[in-house]
């Protein structure tokens, strides 16, 4: 018993919460053909926008286990980002919650790396890789497989006890592990707040949401200037959306996070609208160095600003 499986996943799943991680859980490593139709709709309608990198390694999206030979396991992490510190002057343009702190990427990949090296000397000898946001998986669908939640309407992983202000990551391994059960059951029922709530009507039904229409991707992710369609639905949002989140009745006890590198700075907090208005590059540096803004870059910014401005 000392090293079978079970004793091995209780293991990890205790050090990953003694190295912040709110949740742990486990599943096998395979094929997802359940995921495959729903990943080649969404393609084919073009819901990926200008992010073409999302039909890129499709069969790798669909199995984990082609990013590790001889992969077995999924470990499954969950990293609460909650914050309740608000921006001060309520006209400010909004950042959202994921990126109001250090960069998330690295903040969980410090602590993956350390739970893979936990594995590999204190376990058993193992090859794995650690991911977050980082490579062609479909992190939520692994999730829920790992018994952490099901998948919301607006299409984000919603733990019961936590809510959905959630980043994810993985460690997948060629170690035989125990599996958790995947969560059953869609706790979501009738309600349709966030569908009711998007601005832009970027949910389209429940668990369809095409980007080209979401906050998020037009502060962030496009490269191509706002649609002017869209540019009178900002919502005074600068970077991101959490909109759809912040509607969500499983959020209403979402707790303060944790981790000491997600609080925002308090220059961040306390900037006025009038000082956004008028942000520069050396501004922006200061602020966003070292989060996950920083890669979105002070011309896209400065573009969804000028974007704002003009409707005050």
């Amino acid at each position: 018993m000392k090293n079978s499986p079970e004793v091995f996943s209780q293991r990890i799943k205790a050090k990953a919460v003694e190295l912040g991680f709110d949740a742990c859980g486990i599943s096998r490593a395979r094929e997802m053909g359940e995921e495959r139709d729903h990943l080649l709709e969404w393609l084919e309608s073009g819901f990926q926008g200008t992010m073409g990198y999302m039909a890129n390694h499709f069969e790798k999206r669909l199995n984990p286990a082609l990013l590790v030979d001889g992969a077995k396991s999924v470990i499954s992490v969950l990293l609460n980002y909650h914050t309740t510190q608000k921006q001060e002057d309520p006209g400010a343009p909004v950042i959202s919650s994921y990126a109001m702190g250090k960069d998330y990427h690295q903040v969980s990949k410090d602590k993956l790396a350390k739970l893979l090296a936990f594995i590999q000397t204190e376990l058993a000898p193992c090859e794995g890789r650690i991911f977050t946001d980082s490579a062609p998986l479909l992190e939520k669908a692994l999730a829920k497989e790992a018994g952490l939640g099901w998948i919301g309407k607006n299409t984000l992983l919603i733990h019961p006890l936590m809510g959905s202000f959630l980043f994810i990551g993985e460690v997948v391994l060629d170690l035989d592990l125990a599996y958790d059960q995947p969560f059953g059951n869609n706790l979501c029922g009738s309600c349709t707040r966030c569908i009711d709530s998007c601005p832009t009507g970027a949910i389209l039904a429940p668990l369809k949401l095409d980007a080209n229409r979401c906050l998020s991707y037009l502060t962030i992710e496009t490269k191509i200037d706002i649609p002017e369609s869209f540019t009178e639905r900002l919502n005074n949002r600068l970077v991101g959306c959490d909109i759809c989140q912040q509607v969500c009745p499983w959020n209403s006890r979402a707790q303060q996070n944790k981790v000491s590198e997600f609080h925002p700075k308090r220059e961040l907090i306390e900037m006025p609208a009038a000082a956004w208005a008028e942000l520069d590059k050396l501004t922006f540096n200061r602020l966003f160095k070292g989060t996950a803004v920083e890669r979105t870059g002070f011309a896209r910014m400065k573009r969804t600003l000028g974007h704002l401005f003009r409707q005050k």
